[in-house]
């Protein structure tokens, strides 16, 4: 299927198929005319993409975690992809922690200035 096709299907930009491709996430064959064919498991490859960048994983992770993804959305086993999982969790706790502590001196401040106007 052509790109357009693709993105139309999966609800994506084709810049962003583009940007799949190009980080190893996705692949097309060249058509003569130098279009981009995707077969048809592709929808189902980039809906998996879309999950895990939800998710908060980076691009480099997924490439990595991408194949041991089942249509479903689970993991099989894969070796290192936990270890990887877990750290990248952490990350996320340690940004949440950060992000909260931020919101809470936010919240300070405007409180403090509407009690001042």
């Amino acid at each position: 299927m052509l790109i357009g096709e693709l993105a139309k299907r999966t609800g994506t930009s084709e810049r962003q198929l583009r940007h799949y491709e190009r980080v190893g996430l996705l692949t097309a064959r060249r058509r003569p005319n130098g279009y981009r064919d995707y077969d048809e498991d592709a929808e189902q490859t980039v809906r998996k993409i879309r999950t895990l960048l939800a998710a908060g994983l980076p691009t480099s992770l997924i490439r990595q975690v991408l194949p041991c993804t089942l249509d479903d959305g689970s993991l099989q086993p894969c070796p290192g992809v936990l270890e990887k999982l877990h750290a990248q969790l952490a990350r996320l706790d340690q940004r949440a922690a950060e992000l909260a502590q931020a919101r809470q001196v936010l919240h300070r401040a405007i409180t403090a200035t509407e009690r001042a106007v």
